[in-house]
């Protein structure tokens, strides 16, 4: 995938409140009004349910921005009713639709399986051919939510690119090396626009310790060369700064620079100001003007 296929280049948005917020009118006047702010892409989660759906709901009231899924978990769709509605979806919303797809987390794939989750790579490999074997040419339609060093291998050579979760630019600098030119690198960034440090890494805080009980981004930040202190009382300073863009939307346009100078292709931002699944248009619309 070229990074810019699909619009994927600049600045997007990525948020559960677009997924997840039960007043379905104002999630949609919200896409619009991204649009029009200049966000490139509308990322959104999954934890069941009909993402697909979710998406085509943004795209019908969108007409130039990309909706992807960031990520659809795979051990909660049949790869082959996936292609069936990812085809519908972009041949309806002209190809503005990124399927990405990952692994999830165990607590949330065993929660009413125990044992479910397993060898996650092996999983994914065997996810993408059914993909193929279905019809999509994942090196050119799929990026894949990685993280270690064997999952962004395989973003590289059996998809279009990959889309980290909870990283830093020291992070991105090893995903580019290892997923090569031409591949697409879109990472997530949680910012905080509150220029107080106190009470900025507090919320960056709120949002990191619930991440740093799951096992897959505990072993990144290990091998990015964290240590305990840094995972103390959910998440020290230095943490906290290096993954969480707080401040200004001048020092958070600075941390998107950053990124994308590290190997980035496209940055999509999570705000965590404001409650799980609230809208938050004002922060959205601080940030747009800086970008």
């Amino acid at each position: 995938m070229d990074p810019t296929i699909a619009g994927l280049g600049g600045v997007g948005v990525w948020s559960r409140e677009l997924r997840y917020n039960s007043d379905r009118a104002a999630v949609r006047d919200a896409a619009t009004e991204l649009e029009e702010l200049g966000y490139t892409s509308l990322f959104i989660p999954d934890a069941g349910g009909d993402p697909l759906g979710v998406a085509d709901e943004l795209l019908s009231v969108t007409g130039s921005i990309t909706v992807a899924t960031g990520i659809l978990n795979i051990w909660m769709h049949e790869p082959a009713q996936v292609v069936r509605e990812y085809r519908a979806l972009r041949a309806r919303r002209a190809d503005r639709f990124v399927l990405g797809i990952g692994n999830s987390h165990a607590t949330i794939v065993d929660a009413d399986e125990p044992g479910r989750y397993r060898r996650p790579v092996s999983r994914m490999i065997a996810y993408l051919d059914d993909l193929a074997a279905a019809g999509l040419d994942t090196k050119e339609e799929v990026i894949l939510g990685a993280l270690g060093p064997r999952m962004l291998e395989l973003s590289g050579t059996r998809a279009a690119g990959a889309h980290p979760y909870l990283v830093t630019v020291d992070y991105l600098r090893e995903a580019r090396r290892i997923l090569g030119d031409g591949r697409l690198l879109a990472p997530e960034l949680g910012v905080v626009l509150v220029a107080d440090p106190e009470v900025a890494r507090a919320r960056g805080r709120d949002h990191v310790s619930g991440y740093l009980e799951l096992p897959n981004y505990l072993t990144n930040l290990q091998r990015l060369g964290y240590g305990d202190d840094d995972f103390a009382d959910g998440g020290g300073d230095r943490l906290i700064d290096d993954i969480v863009a707080w401040g200004t939307p001048e020092a958070v346009r600075e941390r998107i620079d950053a990124y994308l100078a590290a190997g980035a292709d496209h940055v999509c931002v999570q705000m965590l100001t404001v409650p799980d699944e609230h809208l938050p248009p004002t922060d959205w619309r601080r940030l747009a003007e800086v970008l």
